[in-house]
């Protein structure tokens, strides 16, 4: 399931093109559950790119440079060592 919230989002819609319209200072939220396919690649020089897909075929890609697949590292091993989630 991916959820999307824009915020504040208005597009136009006219003769089949989609136009933002308003200020260019929208946020967006996106959650992904159900994660079904993790991947993890090279992304250009100094990136790597990791995919996440659920089952309904909803795609969330992140890049992140080095350090912060470091840290991400070190978070999850905390994770694997401290939470009940992995007994």
């Amino acid at each position: 399931m991916l959820t999307l919230d824009l915020d504040p989002f208005m597009v136009e819609l006219k003769e089949g093109s989609i136009r933002n319209v308003g200020p260019t200072n929208k946020e967006t939220t996106v959650k992904l559950f159900d994660v079904e396919d993790a991947t993890a690649r090279e992304f250009g020089d100094k990136r790597v790119k990791l995919a996440f897909t659920d089952g309904e075929g909803n795609e969330v890609e992140v890049a992140l440079f080095p350090a912060e697949i470091e840290s991400l590292q070190a978070a999850f091993d905390e994770l694997v060592e401290e939470s009940p989630v992995f007994e």
